[in-house]
């Protein structure tokens, strides 16, 4: 069967002497990996479509049972080549990447996440603040992976009046009176509290230019860390890369 789809290239790997699989995220297929022939070869005419982060649309013929899929033809839409050239947006790119590989079934990777990477990368080409950025796409990700945080009331008791702290273990917030049920839950201040919620529920789409005070991204990227490893439990390489990068800024 002949497939025509929008995709982003979230996964690209050496096969056999001069070929590339490549795993993409799709606008109406979800992930689906595509082999593409001859891709490391000079001359390729394809070649440049097994870029990571590379956008564009890939047709491809898959058999009826699904499994990997065969490039017939291509175009690039936005290569977002930047992303490749310098180190910092590489860092956040591959992990927003491997990420979305990672933490997502095929039925899980709708078209709003497509849309949504689509942004993320369109943010950090952009200039826009990347680690603000990769939190509103982490969102998205524990929410179509079923896990987002429930921060507009207390997981415990279902009160709706703050202050709140914040449980990664139990799932979203608690209040002052049930806190004591997680020893570990954090406290972060009002505003970080505030773009918590706001996270939770906006469109990557929709992010206009945002300045947060260091002290309040320290916050929000300790509360982001504990979510996603308490919730989502994954050990990825270029988290690892991208703490290294961190330290040296």
């Amino acid at each position: 069967m002949l497939y025509r789809v929008e995709g982003i290239v979230i996964r690209s790997m050496d096969y056999g002497e001069g070929n590339k699989i490549v795993t993409l995220l799709t606008n109406n297929s979800g992930k689906v990996g595509v082999l593409i022939k001859g891709a490391k070869k000079v001359k390729s005419r394809y070649g440049s479509l097994a870029q990571p982060f590379t956008y564009g649309e890939f047709v491809f013929f898959r058999g009826p049972n699904g499994g990997l899929g065969n490039l017939n033809a291509g175009e690039i839409y936005d290569s977002y080549h930047t992303l490749r050239e310098h180190l910092d947006q590489a860092a956040y790119a591959s992990y927003v990447a491997e990420l979305t590989d990672r933490a997502l079934q095929d039925e899980e990777a709708g078209g709003f996440l497509f849309e949504q990477l689509k942004a993320c990368l369109s943010g950090y080409v952009a200039g826009k603040d990347a680690q603000i950025v990769t939190h509103l796409y982490e969102m998205r990700i524990l929410e179509a992976s079923g896990y987002a945080p429930e921060l507009d009331f207390c997981v415990n008791c279902g009160q709706e009046e703050g202050p709140f702290r914040v449980s990664p273990h139990m799932g979203g917030a608690l209040c002052i009176r049930c806190s004591a049920s997680d020893p570990g839950a954090l406290r972060p201040g009002d505003t970080a509290y505030k773009l918590l919620r706001l996270f939770r529920r906006m469109d990557l789409r929709r992010l206009g230019d945002i300045q947060v005070k260091p002290e309040t991204k320290a916050e929000l990227k300790l509360a982001m860390r504990r979510m996603m490893d308490e919730l989502l439990g994954l050990k990825l390489k270029s988290q690892t890369f991208l703490d290294q990068l961190d330290k040296l800024t």
